[in-house]
């Protein structure tokens, strides 16, 4: 079942109806014209699944579904969402979701009876809950984890994304988390303080948890912005020369005062500005991970659709992730999994015949 058929979750339909092993058996909007409406039609495909798309989350839950995969807008409504969740999992049913992104790693980022609480509804109901995709997600626990079993000494790891935003389709983030095309001391959500320790802190904590190493608290935040050098124009906002058009910020983990684990964004709304900032090897954007130690490894992992847009294959990445932990989730514990839970998820059953 698909929760919301919007940016992620119109590729999470095309993704589900693709693979073999799974069947895809409801699909809730949040928006009434597009109730009644097949979800292939929804999802941009040339025929019918015969699933119409409901606004009656009731009849949704009563259909008993294995698994969830909720791809709603959850950066705006935090606390409703982790609710929504919770109340899934209560009700016995498996969720697979791309956010809240505060419940990828929750622990040392949430209050501990929060975290209690959700565990036990999901235990309670037998169900199992994982909240992942590519960022929040693989490009920042179990890509840089797994390049960690190389080191002989390890001294700092960073991951970063570097990208362009300029075709990512979110106005909501584009305008109101990061405030681009505003003013550049205007505040936008994002840059009040800790904000970006509950967006990105987890994924911070879930490299030490994996290396094992305790954090010093709070973990610290540093931010950059950049005026825009002339109008420029996004899928999701205009925004005029002088206003907030480049951000870079990191997320830190300390030990022992000494920076070990660093989550770095380097976000520009157009590719040929802030050329000090780093820049990815293919001009559009990048995640990458960076190890110092013995050895030092750099690795650039990039991505883009069909038709060359990295944004549009950012949605398809982060729905496949969640997609292809599907099996391994439902088969999980009931409770809280998170990506160190999990066994190693493949395509499996993916290459075309």
């Amino acid at each position: 079942m698909v929760w919301s058929t919007g940016t992620v979750g119109r590729h999470a339909i095309v993704g589900i109806d693709a693979h073999p092993d799974l069947e895809l058996v409801g699909v809730w909007t949040s928006t009434p014209d597009k109730a009644g409406q097949d979800a292939g039609v929804l999802a941009g495909l040339d025929r019918d699944l015969g699933v119409s798309a409901t606004t009656d989350a009731d009849a949704l839950l009563a259909l008993r579904p294995d698994c969830i995969l909720h791809a709603a807008m959850t950066d705006d409504r935090v606390f409703e969402s982790i609710g929504d969740l919770t109340g899934f999992v209560r009700a016995g049913v498996n969720v697979v979701s791309s956010g809240p992104v505060i419940l990828a790693y929750p622990y040392g980022t949430l209050p501990d009876d929060t975290v209690t609480q959700i565990a036990a509804a999901a235990v309670a109901g037998g169900a199992s809950l994982h909240v992942n995709g590519i960022d929040p997600g693989f490009a920042n626990d179990v890509l840089p984890l797994a390049l960690t079993s190389l080191s002989q000494r390890i001294e700092r790891v960073t991951v970063s994304e570097i990208a362009d935003y300029s075709t990512y389709y979110q106005p909501t983030v584009m305008g109101e988390l990061f405030g681009f095309g505003k003013p550049i001391d205007e505040p936008a959500l994002l840059w009040y303080p800790n904000v970006l320790s509950l967006a990105w802190g987890p994924v911070v904590r879930a490299i030490a948890a994996g290396l094992g190493v305790t954090l010093d608290e709070p973990l610290l935040e540093e931010v950059e912005h950049r005026p825009a050098p002339r109008d420029i124009s996004t899928v999701s906002v205009d925004i005029p020369a002088g206003t907030r058009g480049a951000v870079r910020f990191r997320v830190i983990g300390t030990v022992a005062g000494v920076p070990r684990v660093v989550l770095q964004h380097v976000t520009r709304t157009a590719a040929d500005t802030e050329p000090d900032w780093p820049t990815p090897s293919d001009g559009a954007g990048c995640y990458r991970v960076e190890i110092t130690g013995e050895p030092v490894m750099r690795l650039e992992f990039t991505h883009h659709g069909a038709n060359g847009d990295h944004n549009v294959s950012g949605m398809i990445v982060t729905a496949q992730r969640l997609i292809n932990a599907i099996p391994a989730v439902v088969a999980a514990e009931p409770g809280i999994v998170t990506a160190l839970d999990l066994p190693l998820i493949t395509g499996r059953g993916l290459v075309q015949q």
